[in-house]
């Protein structure tokens, strides 16, 4: 079993355990502390996906630093095992919910809700066509003033209509968070 460290919050220096599996990568500390101090240290009260969870890391992270709502979203059997399995540890109640499923169909089946979210973590496996699978559905999943956070093999310049605000680079790993476009009725 491989572990990622919670870095700031209600379960700071808390480890977690997660499986191996194809394309899975957690995000490296430093990158995740970065990525909070772009969103604010506190997440009181924000709805937050993580759809390809994968070790949790960004969504448990979100959580313990006060996120009301957070939907981890894991495709492999173990890995979302293992989400289920932290989220007990943690007694994490009510605020995480692990889904089982792929993550364009899952998505897919949200737009037809209305629930939208504030902030969206968008850290797929590399070199299959996600980020641009899941695009056309941004609009539908985040409220306007949402953001949206992406990792990938290439810097994301823009993504539907969010626009890289901040970026960075962690080795051969880009990272950026977007924020939606504003549009002039002018």
């Amino acid at each position: 079993m491989n572990t990622v460290r919670i870095i700031g919050g209600e379960w700071r220096r808390r480890v977690l355990r997660f499986p191996d599996a194809q394309g899975l990568r957690p995000t490296p500390d430093r990158v995740r502390e970065t990525l909070f101090n772009w969103l604010g240290q506190d997440l009181d009260g924000l709805s937050c996906l993580d759809l390809f969870a994968g070790s949790g890391a960004l969504g448990f992270e979100a959580a313990s630093r006060g996120a009301a709502k957070v939907v981890m979203v894991e495709h492999a059997p173990k890995v979302a095992a293992a989400l289920e399995e932290n989220a007990r540890l943690l007694d994490a109640g009510g605020r995480l919910q692990i889904v089982r499923a792929d993550a364009v169909k899952f998505a897919s089946s949200l737009t037809a809700t209305g629930v939208r979210f504030d902030v969206l973590f968008l850290d797929p496996p590399y070199k299959q066509g996600w980020i641009e699978r899941l695009a056309p559905l941004l609009p539908q999943l985040l409220v306007d003033d949402g953001s949206l956070y992406v990792e990938a093999e290439y810097p994301v310049v823009a993504c539907s209509d969010w626009q890289t605000v901040r970026d960075g680079r962690a080795g051969q790993v880009f990272y950026q968070l977007l924020r939606r476009t504003q549009h002039d009725g002018a």
